[in-house]
Order: structure tokens, then C-alpha cells, then sequence
């Protein structure tokens, strides 16, 4: 056996199935490259589904890591600690925003949106107890834990695992009279992701984010933006709602607020929304950690600089163009996405989306598909066009074979 066949051999004697990675080990990572137990290099065209915007290892992430590992990296919220303030402060400068209540994965901030919007219904809009709604998308993907899939419509995701939370309808992605129709006195709430990206990069019809935005501040519903994969950098804005001029009430936030380094997620929005919680009725021991704040800091500094949300906007281009050529030739039916984001159709004939990132790995690229015959594309913002004008040709050079 070699020793990836070794290593792979032991995950899967000791780890509950509950993922299927491509039989690749990783060992050491730099920039959009990884390279294997093996020695093998390969381009990572997936960047941890956008957790790794700034690239493996980079170095102004790990200097802010390494600085505040030698300090103190946890206190616990029983504690202030020197850099929360600070994290805090200036992240919601980032979003437009007044409060940041801190956690660590992404469900764990959606859970923490759910909490908000139903005790603001509750204390602020004046729903009666226990009927709180929140309205979301067909094929959406916010996480995994017993109350998010019960609102998913995946059934990898949502079989075997109920009873169901209930409190949420279901409406078609992108059908702004499908929600307006939705919407009752009940509703504290509309939860969407202004781009689906596990169900393929979906990009919703111009001007639907701009009216779900009129239509929650007309009906008095808070509007949750999802920005966990599509914020931060992807799409060539710092959020995926500044492609329609739109402010959310609230932005749940995740993966890249890590950097790619240690798990940072929050929720940000106003005084009057996050200010109904007292304390003792939500918290997390690791949520706001000082490294995390560390860390966080030096990606919210680095999206200040406009560099990344810029090479999103001109790889991006570059991409799509690229991939748009692919359309119509009998090997891939569609492409979709925006910025440095895309989500590729392969037609069934050519292969399953699994088959073609197995082909893909075989010629040095990783990338990961979804719902059958989709493979995603989200390399690090930090590649260089002609690292990406390879990955693009080694695509090619699959689908042709």
C-alpha cells in the first residue's frame, strides 16, 4: 500500500463516514497550492468552500497567530479579554453595523440568527409565544445541525433525522410573489443566501435580493443574510448583497473570518435586534476567543485594502469568460456564479460531477461537486491568473478526453 492508501485506509477504519473526500492527503499548503504525503502538488481550486479566501499559510494570518498564541488564546466570556473590544468594534464597521455576537462555525451563527429573529419577533415585533415563522429557500444550505435541516431541502441532508424543528416554510429560491405570499403576521423573518452555494453557485434573478429587501422592511421582517460562503472577498464585493445595493438586517458570517486558520463565525446587526438578548440566554465558551479575535482582525483589515475584493472582480471576469466557452459543446450545460465563485454543469454523458473531480485530481486540480453532475470552482483570491489559466486548461483537457 502506498501512503496515501495507508492513511486514507486508517481514516476510514477510525472516522464515521459522514464525509467522502477525494483519496487525496494533504500534508503541506501554501498560497492555492497543496502538496501530498507524496510529494504531489496540486492547484486547491475549492479553498475549504471559501474558508481559505487568503490562500493556505498566509503569512500575515499566521504572524497575528503566532503573536497571540504566545499571549493568551482563551479566556472564556466569563472574562474580558484585551482584543474582543477591538474585533467587535471593527467588524461591525465593516458590515454598517452596531453589535457582533461572536461564535465559531457557521451553523452555529445560522442557530444564532434563528435564536435572534424569533426573541426579537417575541420582544420586539410582538408575535405571540410560540408562533414566531421564518420564511427560507428551496435547496438552501446553511449547515447541519437537527434545527437547520429541518428547513433543508436536501435529502442527504434532512432523512433519518427527526422529529423536525418546526417554525420555518419553505418558499422557491429566487420567486419574490412566492414569498410575499409567504409572509404573515407571524413572520419575524427571512433567512436566505444572496448566492446557494452548495446547491451549485446559484445566483438568484436580478433585483430579488433588492426586493426581498423592500418587501421585509415593508411587512416589518428582518432580512438574514447568509454570508458564510458568498462574503468576505468571493464575489468582488466584501458582501455578496453590494451586488444590489442592499443592507440586510442582519449578516451571519463565517469560514473566511477564520482565515483558514482557527473557526470564527458571528452574527452582526443592529442595537435593536441583537441588544434582546440578556445574558445567560446565548453564549459559546470558544466564541470570541482572543485568537479568533486575532485573527479575524487581520482579515478584516486585510478587506479594507479592496485588493482582494478587486482580484475577485478581475479573475472573475477572467474565469467566467473562460468557462462561458465551455457552454454548448456537449460537455457542460451550464455555468453560473459571480466573482471568483462558479458552479459548472457537466452534461451527464460526460460524467458525474464526481467522476470529473476524480479526473480533475488525476491532472493535479482539486475542486468538489455537488447534487450529481456539478463541480464548484472557488479558487483562493490570492491565485495568480496563470496558475488559474492552468487549472482551466487541465479542466479542459478532461471534458475533451
Amino acid at each position: 500500500m502506498t501512503s496515501t492508501e495507508r492513511s486514507i485506509a486508517a481514516a476510514e477504519a477510525h472516522s464515521a463516514h459522514n464525509y467522502h473526500p477525494l483519496p487525496v492527503v494533504v500534508a503541506t499548503a501554501e498560497g492555492a497550492w497543496v502538496t501530498d504525503i507524496e510529494g504531489r502538488r496540486y492547484l486547491d481550486m475549492l479553498a475549504g468552500y471559501s474558508a481559505l479566501n487568503f490562500g493556505h499559510g498566509n503569512r500575515r494570518l499566521l504572524d497575528a497567530a503566532k503573536a497571540q498564541l504566545e499571549r493568551v488564546t482563551l479566556t472564556s466570556r466569563a472574562f474580558h479579554h484585551d482584543r474582543f473590544a477591538d474585533f467587535c468594534t471593527q467588524l461591525a464597521e465593516l458590515c454598517g453595523m452596531e453589535l457582533v455576537l461572536p461564535m465559531n462555525t457557521g451553523a452555529e451563527a445560522v442557530e444564532t440568527a434563528v435564536k435572534t429573529a424569533r426573541k426579537w419577533g417575541y420582544k420586539i415585533k410582538g408575535v405571540p409565544d410560540g408562533r414566531a415563522k421564518i420564511i427560507v429557500a428551496d435547496n438552501n444550505f446553511h449547515g447541519r445541525t437537527t434545527t437547520i435541516v429541518s428547513f433543508s431541502t436536501d435529502p442527504e441532508a434532512r432523512a433519518d433525522f427527526g422529529p423536525y424543528t418546526p417554525g420555518f416554510e419553505i418558499v422557491p429560491y429566487g420567486d419574490l410573489a412566492a414569498l410575499e405570499a409567504a409572509v404573515d403576521a407571524d413572520t419575524v423573518a427571512v433567512l436566505l443566501e444572496p448566492i446557494q452555494g452548495e446547491a451549485g453557485v446559484l445566483v438568484p434573478p436580478p433585483g430579488y435580493l433588492a426586493g426581498v429587501r423592500e418587501l421585509t422592511r415593508r411587512r416589518n421582517v428582518l432580512f438574514i443574510a447568509d454570508e458564510i460562503q458568498s462574503g468576505l472577498g468571493r464575489t468582488g464585493r466584501t458582501f455578496a448583497c453590494e451586488h444590489e445595493d442592499v443592507v440586510p438586517d442582519m449578516y451571519v458570517l463565517g469560514k473566511a473570518l477564520g482565515g483558514g486558520v482557527v473557526p470564527v463565525s458571528a452574527v452582526v446587526s443592529s442595537r435593536e435586534v441583537l441588544g434582546v438578548f440578556a445574558p445567560g440566554e446565548h453564549g459559546s465558551t470558544f466564541g470570541g476567543n482572543p485568537l479568533a479575535c486575532a485573527v479575524a482582525l487581520e482579515v478584516i483589515a486585510m478587506l479594507r485594502t479592496g485588493e482582494f475584493q478587486q482580484q475577485a472582480v478581475e479573475l472573475g471576469e477572467h474565469l467566467h469568460s473562460e468557462l462561458g466557452l465551455l457552454v454548448g459543446g456537449g460537455t457542460v450545460d451550464a455555468v453560473r456564479g459571480r466573482g471568483l465563485w462558479a458552479g459548472v454543469d457537466i452534461n451527464p454523458s460526460r460524467g458525474t460531477g464526481r467522476e470529473i473531480s476524480e479526473q480533475l485530481m488525476a491532472r493535479g486540480v482539486l475542486v468538489k461537486d455537488t447534487h450529481g453532475s456539478t463541480i464548484r470552482l472557488a479558487p483562493p483570491l490570492v491565485i495568480s491568473k496563470e496558475d488559474l489559466d492552468w487549472g482551466l486548461d487541465q479542466l479542459r483537457g478532461v471534458l475533451e478526453g
